[in-house]
């Protein structure tokens, strides 16, 4: 989330955020990144004017863009930098010194996992060890996987907490792109994910489908296993309640989680064989899919206030 004040750094924010195309242009954004000839096209403008437009984006910190491969030769593609942003005028306290650790997880660095095929994982270049076969997620390679697929099961991972006795973690939240899994691939393919920090489950989010009709703006040429991209989420789980996309998911929150100073926190994502749509997951890391990221996450915490004897 983007913080916003009054201050001069986040004039630019609000000058990029007043303008009616920049505004249609994130909203293309927020449904996949593309390229300035695509954007020129939804908008029906020019190219020239989609760059100029693009420029005000990328000076608020509003998206980011990168050269890729294309067809003909490199093309500038477009990504969403932040999926939202609050602004405030008077500063709570909450706010005031806010801080956070952030990590970066590769979709293979999971410590504990339990998967049924369809399976399998891969990094940029190529498969580990067999498709379809669960033993090779406990293959020592599986740390360099980027993309990781299972029709049932969990992936876990172990998130260090470096937050000190006088500090209080008042939220945490993770993004990464993800889809169901299905035989080859199928975008009418519900599955329950259920999302668990330290044994709590925070909420359970249904994805539509398992998207392979497209191909992804990274997924290697050379892949051919169906999925091809998936959605970029964003839980968050705050002193209010947990919260996808900002939209509240549950009532469990940050206190319920307990996150004991200096001790790991464990986040476990899930697609359950008890499920309602039980659809399976496909995670994908840099690389892969059409979000240039691994799955990112924020430690927020502020000082505790100091107890008067």
């Amino acid at each position: 989330m983007l913080l916003c004040s009054t201050d001069e750094k986040s004039l630019k924010i609000y000058e990029a955020l007043a303008s009616k195309t920049r505004l249609e242009m994130i909203k293309q954004l927020a449904v996949q990144p593309l390229n300035i000839k695509e954007l020129a096209n939804a908008l029906g403008l020019s190219s020239a004017t989609i760059t100029t437009h693009i420029q005000k984006l990328e000076e608020a910190g509003l998206i980011i863009n990168q050269s890729l491969p294309g067809k003909h030769g490199h093309q500038k593609v477009c990504f969403l930098a932040v999926d939202s942003f609050q602004a405030y005028f008077r500063k709570p306290e909450s706010i005031t010194n806010e801080s956070s650790f952030h990590y970066t997880l590769q979709v293979g660095h999971y410590h504990h996992f339990s998967v049924n095929p369809s399976c399998g994982m891969a990094t940029t270049e190529s498969v580990i060890g067999e498709v379809d076969n669960p033993r090779y997620f406990s293959d020592p390679n599986h740390f360099n996987a980027n993309i990781i697929w299972f029709t049932k099961g969990f992936v876990e991972y172990r998130i260090p907490n470096y937050a000190l006795v006088s500090q209080q973690i008042i939220s945490i939240e993770f993004s990464l792109e993800i889809c169901s899994e299905a035989p080859g691939y199928n975008e009418n393919w519900p599955s329950d994910i259920t999302f668990h920090f330290n044994g709590v489950a925070v909420g359970t989010w249904t994805c539509p489908g398992d998207f392979g009709s497209t191909k992804g703006i990274l997924t290697p040429n050379w892949y051919r296993y169906g999925s091809e991209y998936g959605l970029l989420k964003t839980v968050r789980v705050t002193e209010n309640g947990s919260y996808l996309d900002g939209i509240k998911l549950s009532e469990v929150t940050v206190h319920d989680l307990l996150l004991e100073s200096q001790k790991d926190i464990t986040l476990r994502i899930e697609a359950s064989e008890q499920a309602q749509h039980a659809g399976g997951m496909v995670l994908f890391g840099k690389g892969y899919g059409n979000y240039n990221q691994d799955i990112e996450v924020y430690l927020n915490y502020i000082p505790l206030a100091r107890k008067h004897v």
